[in-house]
């Protein structure tokens, strides 16, 4: 038998490709490049700071982080973020799933109404509402609260979970609810054996979008709560700027701190994030 060699042929990379990917390298970059000068300027001293801002720190000053956590109080307000976020959290995919499955699933008369009412719901910023909620609140003394500050969390995090898990309800057969039927379940049993556990990614990507947000919003936790030991973690970082002086270092470390948690878990779940997207916008 004749060797015969045999040249593998390759395939010419197409300009657009290359135009793609080179968007995406200067696209990352862009992301990028503020988090790194970030966490180069939390390990400098302040004199660092104003004499050379954009180059590497000649001694790392680890022992900002530690300053930083003390004098902002970070693990009080850190505690304060977690269990607002997580109740936040809870409550809304509890009620959103009920409703979302209600609309995809049910037949009545309002469902399609409903989803709309939802929807516009999305569309009103928190800054059009600041001043009533407010004035409601201290009314009904919710104010200075964490409950209270929960309150329009659950409210403006309701319509994007909706929305993503109505998508995820949609895309299922249809075929799998009918046999349910037939065989005896009923609506709860179709929910909570059926829909919940095929739409966990749903779950995951609404529930990890509605943390995010949460975790980052400064406006109504700043405005709502004025006990030091109540507020959470995007109001203690203000701390770090005073009106004449503004302690660079201990307040980029702080940032640092805040947003660590956000970043690793959407850099290690982003991919399941767009399959999620993705999967609920296709309609079944």
């Amino acid at each position: 038998m004749s060797n015969v060699k045999v040249k593998a042929t390759k395939k010419p990379v197409k300009p657009v490709i290359v135009v793609v990917y080179i968007l995406l390298v200067i696209l990352a970059v862009v992301y990028l490049a503020p988090l790194l000068w970030m966490l180069s300027v939390s390990l400098k001293d302040n004199a660092g700071v104003m004499s050379a801002p954009f180059s590497l720190p000649d001694v790392f000053h680890f022992e900002n982080y530690q300053q930083a956590w003390q004098m902002g109080k970070l693990g009080t307000a850190l505690v304060n973020s977690v269990l607002v976020c997580g109740v936040t959290l809870i409550v809304s995919l509890f009620f959103g799933a009920m409703a979302a499955f209600a609309i995809a699933r049910m037949r009545w008369k309002l469902s399609e109404f409903m989803h709309t009412f939802f929807l516009i719901g999305m569309m009103v910023p928190v800054h059009c509402v600041l001043i009533p909620l407010f004035v409601r609140f201290a009314k009904l003394g919710l104010t200075n609260s964490q409950g209270g500050l929960m309150i329009p969390y659950i409210t403006f995090s309701l319509p994007m979970t909706i929305f993503l898990l109505t998508g995820f309800f949609r895309s299922m057969p249809g075929e799998m609810f009918e046999a349910a039927a037939i065989d005896g379940c009923g609506i709860y049993g179709c929910f909570f054996r059926i829909a919940l556990p095929l739409c966990r990614t749903g779950f995951f990507v609404s529930g990890l979008m509605t943390f995010i947000n949460n975790w980052n919003e400064l406006l109504l936790a700043m405005v709502f709560i004025s006990d030091p030991m109540k507020k959470t973690l995007p109001v203690t970082l203000t701390y770090f700027v005073g009106p004449y002086a503004t302690n660079y270092v201990q307040m980029f470390a702080a940032i640092i701190i805040a947003i660590a948690p956000t970043v690793v878990v959407y850099s290690l779940f982003s991919n399941q994030i767009v399959e999620g997207l993705t999967t609920g916008a296709v309609k079944g």
